[in-house]
């Protein structure tokens, strides 16, 4: 059984795009990116996934429940990590804690505990008086204290420091490896890279590529680097360009031997090729629709 499955899923607000035909499948137990930039649809995808908003049209079940029909059953079995987090005024947060245990009608308190500690959140503060990092470690605890078997989480690391960052990729790394379903939305491409197995890109409400991790960042391109000087003008596939005060950097998609001869042709000191990291991949995928590099 597959923990998320869409067919056709599509929102609009009004005449506004929110998302269009979207067909998505993530299996149990998979730990699943969900790439996009602000406004691409990652946030109206996920609040219709939680039945928190009503698609126009398709369908989509959550752990073999319909969205539709529903919601209370998908939310009691799923965390959910918004991109922020608003809290009762007044209230500390042990309190906020307790609240979200008992909504789910299950004692968390040992979780709850050891989340805290590994997130360095005091549980006696004023939810008030935290600052936006802090905040988020709350909402954390929140998703994760109840261990549901499917976490979403929508660009889950805004505010944490390095460290913070790096401990909560442990903890879902764990959580994984006892069997949850990760599905992590966010515009950080490194997260993606270093966390997920396979990963789909939405570009404006549409689902572009769907694919492992590394075919998705698989290309023919490479980023040259030129120390020196050279002539690149009339040279095909030549993209993304940067000049930089003692040479040159681009990707490169063409023939091998027209670039060879212009090096050799030119003053150059030394070059390297390597292969372009995911963030150069994404903006190919958007700005090419997704097409072969």
């Amino acid at each position: 059984m597959e923990a998320i499955q869409t067919v056709g899923l599509t929102k609009y607000y009004g005449k506004a795009r929110g998302i269009v035909g979207l067909d998505l499948q993530v299996e149990q137990g998979e730990y699943f990116g969900f790439i996009g930039p602000n406004g691409a649809g990652k946030s109206t995808t996920i609040r219709t996934l939680l039945g928190l908003i009503s698609p126009s049209s398709g369908s989509a079940q959550v752990l073999g429940l319909d969205v539709r029909k529903d919601k209370e059953a998908i939310l009691a079995r799923v965390g959910y990590l918004p991109s922020e987090a608003a809290f009762w005024s007044g209230m500390k947060v042990r309190e906020v804690l307790r609240l979200s245990a008992e909504l789910r009608k299950a004692d968390c308190a040992a979780e709850a505990e050891r989340l805290c500690q590994r997130l360095q959140l005091d549980q006696t503060r004023k939810v008030d008086e935290l600052s936006f990092g802090n905040r988020k470690k709350v909402a954390i605890v929140c998703a994760l204290q109840s261990c549901p078997e499917l976490l979403i989480l929508d660009e889950p690391t805004g505010g944490l420091d390095p460290l913070m960052q790096h401990e909560f990729f442990d903890i879902l790394r764990e959580r994984n490896e006892a069997g949850a379903t990760i599905f992590l939305s966010s515009h950080v491409l490194s997260e993606i890279q270093r966390n997920c197995r396979r990963a789909a890109v939405i570009r404006e409400g549409r689902v572009i590529a769907c694919d492992r991790v590394e075919a998705l960042a698989k290309t023919n391109a490479k980023r040259i680097t030129v120390r020196g000087r050279i002539d690149l003008e009339g040279l095909e596939d030549v993209r993304d360009l940067t000049v930089r005060e003692n040479g040159l950097s681009f990707l490169y998609g063409g023939e091998i031997k027209p670039l060879l001869r212009r090096l050799a042709e030119g003053e150059v000191e030394d070059f390297s090729a390597a292969e372009p990291d995911l963030e150069e991949i994404f903006l190919h995928y958007y700005e090419k629709g997704g097409e072969e590099a």
